[in-house]
């Protein structure tokens, strides 16, 4: 049972990477390291102002649509 939940951990892990989704927690253990009084971006914000950020470059990748 243990060898299987520490698969589907693994699996989880690699997952949030891939998607994207482990980003703003990464962001937000960073913020809160760096300035623990600091204001923290909600999700959204974050998502957003990383969709900006990253449309705004070109060299992030071409985006058709």
């Amino acid at each position: 049972m243990t060898a299987l939940r520490d698969r589907l951990a693994r699996i989880r892990y690699y997952v949030r990477e891939f998607s994207g989704e482990a980003a703003y927690d990464r962001y937000v253990a960073h913020a809160r390291a760096h300035d623990p009084t600091a204001e923290v971006m909600t999700r959204r914000a974050f998502e957003r102002a990383r969709t900006d950020a990253r449309e705004a470059d070109p060299r992030e990748g071409f985006r058709c649509c």
